[in-house]
């Protein structure tokens, strides 16, 4: 692929191989291949952590595998108690669009609150071809898009969760020259609710790139682990249904006896129960992940709200199958077209799922080798690379160009 003269900002609100966010490692993700290419940017803050947005890096100019980032102080804690206030006030049932103000009061409270990084995209922004933006959902998208609609890219990796309902949120799907969507569901539900689809947009969700040696008896034997388990990997918070899997998992244990655990991988974000088979290894390197991906018997992905859900197809790269939430339609449609996998919407379905696999080997075989194929055949990192390049071709041209 030939490398472009393009200059490209992409902003999002926290960037390290630290965070185990999925937009953030979308964004890292996407801004590390496309580096071989654009000169790529990122603009980002300088947290780590998303409770209260304290800074953790130092502000400046560094240098991370092929992009050049730009990290711009907090200047304001958030305060959750003030949050989770406006939170309860704006989502409660209830006629919210009488509380206008409260919105953006609410937006405020989110943040991150980084005016420096908002400042950099004013001035320089015609020192950049190209700002791509990732979710929606904080600050620095949604001021960052205003202040340069007709060069934005916005990757909103929205799904269907209270705060998309506000509605400062309208205008901010109509105003970017470009909407990268990572699914069918996800585009549906937003041309849905925004009535936007004259905003060019396409499809293009993200390449899946699985390590040539992954081991999973090297995970069980770095980690002490003989006896069969389960894995969740990603952030550990009530956000994703964490809660909601530890009360599924420690209930199939008492009911079932069976010799299971439940390992988790992944910053946590509220405690961890104190149960004899429930193992937290926390935050891994990525390759460590893989091969715990490969070790586990089902991968498990609770969460009702996913736009994507990298893990569940790295996961499924490895052919390992997963167990997900049949709530979300994303995670449903992953099953459905991998044949990868299967899905619950009870306790009830997700104990006999998860009897079902762990009984079956060759039915977890045959899952993981159609979930591997799925992933090889739609998720290369090569496709993706030239859909972006396309994109960002076409933004930097006007807009004028692109044919979807």
């Amino acid at each position: 692929m030939a490398e472009i003269s393009l200059r490209v900002a992409f902003v999002v609100q926290r960037y390290s191989p630290e965070v185990a966010g999925g937009a953030e490692a979308l964004c890292r993700h996407v801004a590390e291949r496309l580096g071989h290419y654009v000169d790529a940017h990122v603009l980002t803050t300088c947290a780590l952590e998303y409770e209260r947005w304290a800074n953790h890096y130092s502000s400046g100019v560094t240098k991370l595998n092929q992009v050049t980032v730009h990290r711009f102080p907090v200047s304001k804690e958030r305060n959750r108690r003030t949050f989770n206030r406006l939170s309860e006030r704006l989502f409660s049932p209830g006629d919210r669009h009488d509380y206008p103000a409260g919105e953006l009061e609410w937006m405020l409270a989110q943040g991150p609150r980084a005016e420096t990084l908002l400042d950099h995209i004013s001035e320089c922004r015609d020192e950049y071809d190209v700002f791509v933006f990732f979710t929606y959902l904080y600050y620095t998208t949604f001021f960052g898009v205003q202040l340069v609609p007709e060069k934005s890219v916005l990757v909103p990796t929205a799904h269907d969760e209270p705060p998309i309902y506000l509605e400062i949120f309208r205008p901010l799907f109509h105003i970017p020259r470009f909407i990268v969507f990572l699914t069918d569901e996800e585009r549906d539900f937003v041309h849905r609710h925004f009535q936007n689809p004259h905003v060019p947009w396409a499809v293009v969700g993200t390449g899946i790139g699985t390590p040539r040696d992954v081991s999973g008896e090297r995970f069980r034997a770095r980690y002490g682990l003989s006896e069969p388990f389960i894995l969740y990997a990603g952030r550990i918070s009530p956000s994703k249904n964490c809660n909601g899997l530890f009360e599924f998992f420690k209930r199939y244990k008492e009911e079932t006896n069976a010799s299971l655990k439940l390992v988790l991988i992944g910053r946590a974000d509220m405690p961890i129960p104190e149960y004899a088979d429930i193992v937290y290894l926390g935050f891994v390197r990525e390759e460590d992940k893989f091969d715990g991906l490969q070790a586990a018997e089902v991968v498990v992905m609770p969460s009702r709200f996913e736009s994507f859900s990298i893990v569940s197809l790295e996961a499924l790269s490895v052919g390992t199958p997963v167990l997900v939430n049949g709530e979300s339609l994303v995670l449903k449609e992953h099953c459905l077209r991998a044949n990868g996998g299967l899905y619950y919407h009870s306790y009830e379905e997700f104990s006999l799922a998860l009897t079902l696999l762990l009984e079956r080997e060759d039915l977890r075989r045959r899952l993981g080798r159609q979930g591997a194929a799925y992933v090889s055949q739609f998720y290369p990192w090569s496709t993706i690379e030239r859909r972006y390049l396309e994109i960002l071709e076409s933004v930097a041209n006007g807009g004028e160009d692109w044919v979807r």
